[in-house]
């Protein structure tokens, strides 16, 4: 997977921010420091904190990492610390990834911004790959230890774009906006062929499981819809920006 075109989606997601002067931002999973000095230089922040796992992938000069292993402890910082925080292909690593985004919405300050981003499982290719394989793209068999965990062999949480929501709004996030890093072209026929049907059988199972199970109502229909929707359809990995309220 290209990070550098993840990288230039955060990047777009946060210009559409509005990012003031002195912020206090934090990198989650910063490996080498790449997207911190993207940050840096695209939007001349200063005060920037990495975190991870261990600090020998970090390549980024004078960049201290403060390690922590998130699938064990927290966060080690204090409520409301931080103004932005970036989590890129991390969230699929951690084993409770609801806490993950709890803790992120702790350490968040009110009005303060998260980008993350994550393997998009509910594109076409990936619906397919699991139908065909029983494992969803960059999602597979996982070898029974000596797990490099920054790999995909580390991939051990598929997390669709519903729950990635509804986890973000149930940590106090909101104004959650969608983006895609890439649409994928593999895809385009796939959707043609499957338009129809998707449209018309999606449609009657939601109305169903209004009407019988109700568990669609007015606060998660629009999210519910999304699941069905082009950019979803189509993208490639699902960049996510959101708020804390």
């Amino acid at each position: 997977m290209s990070t550098e075109r993840i990288y230039k989606a955060v990047l777009a997601s946060l210009r559409r921010q509005t990012i003031r002067n002195g912020v206090k931002y934090l990198d989650v999973g910063a490996g080498s420091g790449g997207l911190i000095q993207r940050v840096k230089n695209d939007l001349d922040i200063l005060d920037c904190r990495a975190c991870d796992y261990t600090d020998k992938l970090m390549t980024l000069p004078g960049q201290k990492v403060d390690v922590v292993d998130l699938n064990r402890d927290v966060l080690p910082y204090g409520d409301g610390f931080f103004d932005l925080i970036t989590a890129t292909e991390v969230i699929e690593h951690i084993e409770n990834p609801r806490l993950f985004l709890r803790e992120i919405g702790r350490v968040l300050r009110t009005g303060g911004i998260l980008v993350l981003s994550t393997p998009n499982v509910l594109n076409l290719n990936s619906r397919l790959r699991y139908l065909w394989f029983g494992f969803p793209d960059l999602f597979g068999p996982l070898p029974l230890g000596n797990r490099i965990a920054e790999s995909c062999a580390g991939h051990i949480s598929p997390v669709s774009y519903f729950y990635l929501h509804h986890g973000l709004r149930e940590a106090n996030l909101a104004e959650v906006f969608l983006a895609v890093d890439k649409f994928q072209k593999s895809g385009l026929a796939k959707l043609a062929l499957l338009w129809l049907p998707l449209m018309s059988l999606g449609f009657m199972i939601r109305r169903r499981e209004k009407r019988k199970y109700r568990t669609i109502d007015a606060t998660n229909r629009h999210i519910v819809e999304t699941m069905n929707s082009p950019r979803v359809l189509l993208g490639r990995t699902l960049v996510i920006t959101a708020v804390k309220k």
